[in-house]
């Protein structure tokens, strides 16, 4: 039976997605990797059929060559260079080390972790920079671009892009290309906006920045949150 034909519960690529990857056996795993099976079984039942031939143990299956995967029916060359690189790139991530994340301390370090992305720019674009409970950067987001004066950005949208993140803090900055850092009233106006919706959902607006090519206003700074 192919996998197009098992209870979608027990197909691996629609597991991964309901389920997420952790809920997903070593053999259905395997099985992604491969991506068929063979005329006989499916790639679940193959991939089950190679983890037991090696102990259930991802190393012990790493020492098998091409030739040795090979000999496992519904396995040519194409495959078992699959499983072998897949198993390559988790060995090169095991020697690697975690890189460590940058932790933001004050409004410099946010100006340093955005000004690459705004400083130069010609028209109004609106960040964010989404922070775990160390105040260290797990991602930023680029949430709208405008025209010469203004850049509108969907609260919502925000923060959606926070839970995705699973972030605790977030900063928000947008530039003026005009070089004038005194915030509008519509600046203050979205902030206020933003720092609410955060409360409701546990976030806190940790700062918002109007940047320039060379410098930049803090509204924690100015006490403006």
């Amino acid at each position: 039976m192919s996998i197009k034909f098992l209870a979608e519960d027990d197909r691996p690529r629609e597991k991964f997605l309901l389920k997420g990857k952790s809920a997903l056996s070593d053999a259905e795993l395997l099985a992604i990797i491969m991506g068929s099976g063979s005329a006989e079984e499916s790639a679940v039942e193959l991939a089950r059929k190679i983890m037991i031939s090696v102990g259930q143990n991802w190393h012990n299956l790493s020492l098998l060559s091409i030739a040795d995967l090979n000999k496992f029916k519904g396995i040519g060359n194409a495959k078992a260079i699959s499983i072998a690189a897949a198993l390559e790139i988790g060995r090169r991530r095991a020697a690697q080390e975690v890189p460590e994340r940058t932790q933001v301390t004050c409004s410099t370090d946010s100006f340093k972790a955005l000004v690459p992305f705004l400083g130069d720019l010609s028209t109004e674009e609106f960040w964010v920079v989404f922070l775990n409970q160390n105040n260290r950067i797990i991602g930023k987001s680029k949430m709208s671009a405008g025209g010469i004066s203004q850049s509108v950005v969907d609260v919502r949208i925000l923060f959606k892009t926070a839970l995705e993140h699973f972030a605790t803090g977030i900063i928000v900055a947008h530039n003026h290309p005009s070089g004038n850092l005194k915030p509008s009233q519509e600046d203050l106006k979205i902030t206020k906006q933003i720092a609410e919706a955060g409360k409701l959902l546990n976030i806190q607006l940790l700062d918002h920045l109007i940047i320039t090519q060379n410098a930049y206003l803090s509204f924690a700074d100015e006490n403006l949150l």
